[in-house]
């Protein structure tokens, strides 16, 4: 939370000193109309890849998968589109990094890269938790009972797997 806090405190005076060195150079008038003509460009290039990545999210849950990464990408188009609607040329260089399709995507490899370790990814024949690192996993009994779900759904005996048995209530 702190780092946060101090982004809101320097964002703006590292803007301005760069907002200043740049007026000083090629006048304010200009700078001013690159920053102008940033927010222009930025938006429509948000326009276009953001149709872009809903079509293939669409695309992904027509054929019955998840579109995680294209989720992922529309939080960075919109991170990107907001930081382009902020006057500056910093934000603007951060935020044409969200929108160019090979930097944002190399972006969200590297979040899910970051997050696999964290989150249990379920196979066929593969469990939740499997190759994540100690293999106890806490709140689970090791000594719970042990299977595999084949792909009909049928549940068979095996040693070493987890079956999780349980009940959930929704709450609205």
């Amino acid at each position: 939370m702190r780092y946060v806090l101090l982004l809101f405190i320097l964002m703006p005076i590292i803007e301005i000193a760069v907002l200043l060195r740049v007026g000083a150079a090629i006048g304010w008038l200009s700078a001013l109309a690159v920053v102008i003509l940033t927010a222009i460009v930025g938006t429509l290039m948000l326009r276009q890849q953001g149709l872009t990545t809903l079509s293939r999210a669409q695309q992904r849950l027509a054929g019955g998968e998840m579109p995680a990464e294209q989720l992922l990408e529309g939080l960075f188009l919109m991170f990107g589109g907001a930081l382009l609607l902020t006057p500056g040329f910093v934000t603007d260089a951060m935020g044409f990094l969200c929108l160019v399709p090979i930097s944002r995507q190399a972006m969200v490899r590297y979040i899910k890269s970051r997050s696999l370790g964290m989150v249990g990814v379920a196979s066929p024949g593969r469990p939740m938790g499997a190759g994540t690192g100690s293999g106890a996993r806490p709140g689970i009994d090791p000594r719970s009972r042990t299977g595999t779900t084949s792909d009909a759904g049928s549940t068979r005996r095996a040693s070493g797997e987890d079956i999780i048995d349980g009940d959930y209530q929704r709450l609205d």
